[in-house]
């Protein structure tokens, strides 16, 4: 789906008049007696989402109102100009004065991504009202951002009948195509070989067409290094462990943290920035057959760590933790993790917070920074130091799902960084999920992190 502005050369364009509730009644004041007189009678307020249409003399559209809400409501809510894009008829608005407060590149993205819409199996559409870019801002950036967040969604929102492991790859090979990076993948047996053991262990009961594989993806000859690495569980069906059908539902999009590294990769590719980009992705199915994976397995990890299998659904670190102890070999100056890892994160934040874990100062200041500025909300967990012991269950170096159940993204976190050792790491335990519709973010598939990791990304590695 192509999310972009239209020309500023369209026709029968609308003047968009974008008021709040501070500045409403004074705006009222100014306006001739005619068009305050239709206002008062519509029963318009300035709150979010609500809309107006004021008709000339020949019925066509003279301006048309859009509610920017109280700073009470704004902090509320995100993307409250995108409330209004849904609101208004199909048609090309242009706003006619800058907006009473806010991000105005953030709205404006905000307006973009309210036309998204996942269509692939039934016809549905997003918003048809088409804004053209306001004056002053960069609309290649803002559209290549928009790309790489319908990415995610779309990759997300695609059931694993169709987005098994082979499809991610495809995917990614597309994208390399698009930019001209390079993919390789190693495969099924081949990681054996290459000594990727727990992927290979969590993904071998899958049927052989969905064979288990590592995506490496490489962008960029110069600049700072730059590593991500993304959970590309294409389903979860708890392995041996088997999930209650309740929580299985929404295992499609267990390969939420695949789908975010790809569109965060999209934004920083079209962008051009002067990176060298390396994304990872373990792409599995935890299926269930007679050559799954056991409860009390013990499994030799790339890295040489043993781990203690003490429940077949906690797969996901499995696999991150040979794809990161693979990317720690070339130290690259930041590696970031991000998956849908733990419900521990998101009973702790729930579904609109990105909770990571980073113990470099500068990483956290220019992260928190920028996910205010773009509204793309993050929340810092602790790497809990004392927590360490609860991951050594004796018998192996590590246990991948201690009991308890305590500390559960903690431990999980605690657990990923003993293969990024020596490394300046990032995790993020994101969700994935938006589970009801909000103003630019239909229900479905969501990016989390990725616009405040692109922001912060100047300052993260010096550019």
């Amino acid at each position: 789906m192509t999310l972009t502005f239209a020309s500023p050369e369209s026709d029968s364009i609308i003047p968009l008049q974008v008021l709040d509730s501070a500045g409403f009644d004074q705006w009222k004041e100014a306006q001739p007696d005619a068009l305050r007189r239709f206002v008062e009678a519509s029963g318009f307020k300035p709150t979010i989402g609500q809309t107006l249409l004021v008709p000339d003399s020949d019925g066509a559209p003279m301006i048309a109102l859009a509610g920017f809400g109280s700073e009470q409501a704004r902090a509320r809510s995100r993307f409250p100009l995108a409330a209004a894009a849904t609101k208004l008829p199909k048609g090309t608005y242009a706003l006619t004065t800058p907006l009473p407060a806010g991000d105005l590149e953030t709205e404006a993205l905000g307006w973009l991504l309210a036309g998204y819409a996942f269509d692939r199996y039934a016809k549905n559409t997003g918003s048809s009202a088409k804004l053209i870019c306001p004056e002053g801002l960069d609309a290649p950036r803002i559209e290549a951002i928009a790309a790489g967040e319908a990415l995610t969604r779309d990759l997300i929102n695609t059931p694993a009948s169709d987005m098994g492991p082979q499809d991610l790859e495809k995917a990614a090979r597309a994208q390399a195509a698009r930019f001209g990076a390079t993919c390789t993948v190693v495969t099924g047996a081949a990681l054996l070989e290459q000594n990727f053991p727990m992927i290979h262990t969590v993904g071998r009961a899958a049927a052989p067409h969905r064979a288990p594989r590592l995506i490496d993806m490489r962008w960029g000859t110069s600049g700072p290094p730059l590593t991500l690495v993304g959970k590309g569980v294409c389903f979860d069906t708890g392995g041996l462990n088997l999930k209650p059908g309740n929580s299985m539902g929404l295992m499609k999009k267990d390969m939420g943290g695949a789908a975010t590294v790809l569109g965060l990769a999209e934004m920083i590719m079209a962008l051009r920035l002067p990176i060298q980009l390396r994304v990872l992705i373990p792409a599995v199915e935890n299926a269930v057959s007679g050559d799954s994976f056991r409860p009390g397995d013990i499994l030799t990890s790339r890295k040489g760590l043993t781990v203690e299998v003490n429940n077949t659904d906690a797969e996901g670190r499995l696999v991150l933790a040979d794809a990161l102890a693979f990317g720690a070999e070339e130290n690259p100056d930041m590696m970031i993790s991000m998956a849908t890892l733990t419900g521990a994160a998101r009973v702790a934040v729930g579904p609109d917070l990105s909770p990571y874990y980073c113990d470099d100062a500068s990483f956290v200041s220019a992260v928190e920074t920028a996910a205010q500025a773009v509204a793309d909300p993050v929340w810092r967990m602790p790497f809990w130091d004392p927590y360490e012991k609860m991951i050594e269950p004796g018998i192996a170096d590590l246990d991948n799902a201690p009991s308890g159940g305590f500390a559960g993204s903690i431990t999980a976190a605690l657990f990923l960084r003993r293969f990024a050792e020596g490394q300046r790491y990032a995790h993020f335990d994101i969700y994935g999920w938006n589970p009801s519709a909000a103003p630019a973010r239909p229900k479905g598939g969501v990016g989390m992190g990725a616009r405040a990791l692109l922001a912060a990304l100047p300052d993260i590695l010096s550019l």
